[in-house]
């Protein structure tokens, strides 16, 4: 009897899991819908735009005043009309507006107008306070500019800027969102999937057949390296296309970035492989799951930098897979740094693989 095809018995493995996880709603729902919808909110943020302050003007306040119409044309300033002064006392108390203004006249000799400018805050809009704070003694300063161009002053301040490529939100956000679908697919896709396979007895069937062990982790592989490629085109091409996603070398660039995602998706299937092979009921498969998901998910600025957390905190994200990774993805995209520019993060990586690959095949169990 002829040795059987193990290339060809792998592929037949593999268009059969890849069937089932597109049927799967955990898959679709954890590894595209998520990443879509954060991709979609995060991605119409304006970028550099101030929030908005809403002000209220006190009772008796000066209101025909060149501060006060200056105030006015601020883009972050809303002034909040039509309230009592208890009513705005009690919105000053629950946050609803950062301040009270209440502007008055500095009746002096001097023919030049003068105003006392007041400002009632609660400690419910302290971080706002001071950037309205800002603003005021800015358009303060403006005002007295125009009214007096010749006064002295220290210094001189003059910018200039070069051309450059705009940075936005989404050139953060996208990076992380495509580790998070690897993440997620990789780790609870292929934990639940091999579980499954060993409960229904599939893998003590297959056992009886010339089909071996790697044959079988290659084709479960080979399914999510489709599965990833779909998801990965239609998460870039919906950054790109709709939120003008950086892509500096165009398709260079984004066959670089799928070949650098190969990397990651080995390591996170790996981990899911190992999990199937460790629990012995499936209820046991979360808890551990989101022992390895989560602290990843929350640490390696997936939505906001590292660089917020404590130095000591840093070095140990920095050691992560998933923060060498998106940090990888993002040099990729937007500084336009090709995969061989990147020693440090294809070598954790690499370091990574070698780590999780061979304990990802001896976890491996037939039943």
């Amino acid at each position: 009897m002829s040795k059987p095809n193990q290339l060809k018995a792998a592929l037949t493995i593999s268009e059969f899991s890849l069937l089932a996880t597109l049927r799967s709603p955990t898959s679709i729902v954890f590894a595209l819908l998520f990443p879509i919808i954060f991709i979609t909110v995060f991605g119409t943020i304006i970028p550099n735009q101030a929030p908005d302050m809403k002000l209220a003007v006190a009772p008796g306040s000066d209101t025909a005043n060149m501060v006060l119409n200056a105030i006015k044309k601020i883009p972050s300033v809303k002034i909040q009309r039509g309230l009592s002064a208890a009513e705005q006392t009690d919105y000053l108390k629950k946050g609803r507006i950062v301040a009270i203004i209440n502007i008055s006249s500095d009746k002096g000799t001097s023919p030049v107008p003068h105003y006392i400018i007041h400002l009632q805050s609660a400690g419910a809009s302290a971080g706002s306070l001071e950037l309205l704070e800002i603003l005021l003694n800015d358009n303060i300063g403006n005002i007295n500019q125009k009214i007096f161009p010749g006064n002295p002053s220290v210094a001189n301040l003059q910018v200039t800027k070069i051309p450059g490529r705009a940075y936005r939100s989404i050139d953060f956000i996208l990076p992380g969102q495509l580790g998070f679908s690897l993440l997620m697919a990789g780790v609870y896709g292929s934990s639940f999937l091999l579980f499954g396979l060993r409960k229904n007895l599939v893998f003590k069937r297959l056992k009886a057949t010339p089909v071996k062990s790697r044959s079988i982790i290659a084709g479960e592989m080979l399914s999510r390296l489709f599965f990833h490629i779909i998801t990965f085109i239609i998460m870039v091409a919906l950054g790109y296309f709709v939120f003008r996603f950086t892509l500096v070398n165009g398709i260079t660039t984004f066959l670089e970035m799928l070949v650098f995602s190969l990397f990651a998706l080995y390591i996170f299937m790996g981990t899911g492989f190992i999990i199937s092979g460790l629990v012995q009921n499936e209820n046991s498969i979360a808890p551990i799951a989101n022992t390895v998901v989560l602290p990843q998910i929350l640490l390696c600025g997936l939505f906001f930098p590292i660089e917020n957390y404590p130095i000591w905190m840093q070095h140990f994200c920095n050691l992560l897979p998933l923060t060498i990774f998106v940090e990888g993805l993002r040099k990729i995209a937007f500084e336009g740094t090709h995969i061989w520019q990147l020693p440090y993060s294809v070598g954790g990586l690499v370091i990574w693989t070698l780590i999780i690959g061979p304990l990802s095949v001896k976890a491996f169990r037939w039943e």
